[in-house]
């Protein structure tokens, strides 16, 4: 069995109230295996202790968390030949949905204490990595709302999202993907390495994370029949042949926008700017599924 240091966010997600060092010493700890849990205090913490823990010689971090937590243990890891695992806790759970690690913990457990390695690509927009999607627009606008919501889950957030479609006005930007460019309204301006947000929200359904290439979303404008187009779409995987949104396969971008626009990496808002920088680097990451 490899080596593991588990990273656990001890607020994340609906399953916070369980004893996860409990659950995980019942199938590790039950197989005398090499592995140690750490927490996370704040954030960015998880970004540390991943970049510790291998340097350390552990051979896989397992980031017991979100998107989010995800998120930071893969930037720890970068430039290192440690693997990321990934221990489902949060509210989408987009990335470990996309590799197909079990929801249920236990499994993910047995998964992990037996795992497949591998590699994947990594997006980078404005220097902040991303493993699953990063995006501008609406997407974002929702995720700063949700963020200040003061609950989780799918239906804060499907609340969130239904009270702020009535208020979101897009912003014109020029976008130019490697070398096709465009002047446009965005309202949803999605970079995909994975295929989906999170709970089944496919919005890049074809995504490969291991193609070398981001696949580009873009919707333009989103009145109420194209709304409900796009959100059935993204239920039922099959929003690029509904035509509701427009779609490039791309290794790079740039984005210019005529006011601030917000924008958001794996689901946690980062700001608002006007120029955006969007890069892939290719099998940067490797991973243990």
């Amino acid at each position: 069995m490899p080596k593991t240091c588990f990273i656990l966010n001890p607020k994340a997600g609906p399953s916070r109230r369980l004893d996860m060092p409990a659950l995980i010493a019942q199938h590790f700890g039950a197989l005398e295996s090499d592995y140690e849990i750490r927490f996370t205090e704040y954030a960015g913490h998880a970004v540390e202790l991943a970049r510790t823990a291998a340097a350390e010689g552990f051979e896989v971090v397992a980031a017991v968390g979100g998107d989010g937590t995800v998120n930071e243990v893969g930037r720890g890891l970068l430039g290192t030949d440690t693997a990321m695992g990934i221990v489902p806790q949060g509210s989408g759970n987009g990335l470990a949905r996309h590799l197909k690690v079990p929801l249920a913990l236990p499994a993910a457990l047995r998964q992990l204490a037996a795992p497949t390695f591998s590699r994947m690509d990594v997006g980078v927009i404005n220097d902040h990595p991303f493993f699953c999607t990063a995006g501008l627009g609406f997407d974002a606008h929702v995720s700063q709302h949700f963020a200040q919501a003061g609950s989780r889950g799918l239906s804060t957030y499907l609340r969130v999202t239904l009270r702020e479609y009535r208020r979101y006005q897009p912003v014109p930007v020029r976008v130019d993907l490697d070398g096709q460019v465009a002047q446009t309204n965005c309202y949803v301006l999605a970079f995909a390495n994975a295929s989906q947000y999170g709970n089944n929200a496919y919005i890049a359904p074809l995504a490969d994370l291991r193609d070398g290439l981001l696949d580009v979303c873009l919707i333009d404008a989103l009145p109420v029949g194209r709304a409900i187009k796009v959100s059935l779409g993204m239920a039922l995987g099959n929003l690029p042949q509904s035509k509701a949104a427009e779609y490039f396969r791309v290794p790079r971008g740039r984005v210019t926008a005529q006011a601030p626009i917000g924008f958001h990496v794996d689901g946690d808002y980062l700001g608002h700017a006007t120029e955006f920088v969007i890069d892939l680097m290719p099998m940067a990451l490797a991973v243990a599924v």
